[in-house]
């Protein structure tokens, strides 16, 4: 899918960009889908889109449900902002914090436990921001390079960041799914946001749950990223996770997008 955008590179300088994006899922070898993952645009304001990844917990169906409320709150709270009005930040929070709310509440109506993770990437012209909580993760990518990538909410990047284990040692550590944070919990959510201007073409974000990175290097996902197109890449990172599954492969769920140098018309 690509979409039209004007991004300004320089004070004296127009660029026109257009976005490349890419969706996709796959179930793994569990028995039901969890993860939700969406990309859209705004309706009266162009050059602007969401992106959403959200990896759902807490049993048969309550996983599905907390990460639908997620995707949900996204497009509504989407469809209302008014940049002039709002900022970013406030609304990217504000998904999160009202999908943690609305997930609590959904324990009064059913016997699931449900919890979930959530990535969410707001696109305007010349910048990005995003908000984080759990270990669905974004990365972004710029000629082949990681710039930059969440950090995980979770027991094992606690341990790390602390100097307490090796980043080696953390990728097969039998806590690395344990989270300290996530939407739904008693506990209020962590929520961290960041930003990122001066965009330019080639720039790329990749938006996925643990059941794609759990398997794969980042070195392995710029590669895959800078050689192919978005689509190509989410069906070879796919199909590399899976490969590496060894029956036990989670949910997964990539959300791409790319900004590609408009052709002159």
């Amino acid at each position: 899918m690509m979409r039209d955008l004007q991004i300004c590179v320089s004070p004296n300088t127009l660029m026109a960009l257009s976005v490349e994006t890419c969706v996709a899922r796959h179930t793994g070898d569990r028995t039901e889908q969890q993860d939700r993952v969406g990309i859209f645009g705004h309706a009266s304001l162009p050059g602007m889109l969401m992106a959403v990844v959200a990896d759902g917990m807490g049993g048969h169906t309550g996983g599905a449900m907390a990460a639908e409320q997620v995707l949900l709150k996204a497009k509504q709270n989407f469809e209302m902002f008014a940049p002039r009005e709002e900022s970013a930040e406030k609304l990217l929070r504000g998904i999160l914090t009202e999908s943690h709310l609305v997930i609590k509440l959904t324990r009064f109506t059913s016997e699931q436990d449900p919890h979930s993770t959530a990535v969410v990437l707001l696109l305007q012209p010349g910048r990005v921001d995003w908000v984080h909580c759990g270990d669905s993760r974004l990365y972004h990518f710029r000629e082949g390079r990681l710039i930059k990538r969440t950090v995980d909410h979770s027991l094992v990047e606690e341990l790390s960041r602390k100097g307490m284990i090796s980043a080696a040692a953390a990728l097969s550590h039998p806590q690395r799914n344990v989270l300290v944070s996530c939407l739904g919990a008693e506990r209020e959510p962590r929520i961290e946001y960041a930003t990122q201007a001066g965009l330019v073409a080639g720039d790329t974000f990749l938006l996925c749950s643990d059941g794609l990175w759990g398997d794969l290097g980042e070195d392995e996902i710029a590669e895959h990223l800078a050689n192919r197109t978005a689509r190509e890449a989410a069906q070879a990172l796919i199909s590399l996770a899976r490969s590496r599954s060894d029956g036990y492969g989670d949910n997964i769920s990539v959300a791409i997008v790319r900004l590609v140098e408009a052709p002159p018309r």
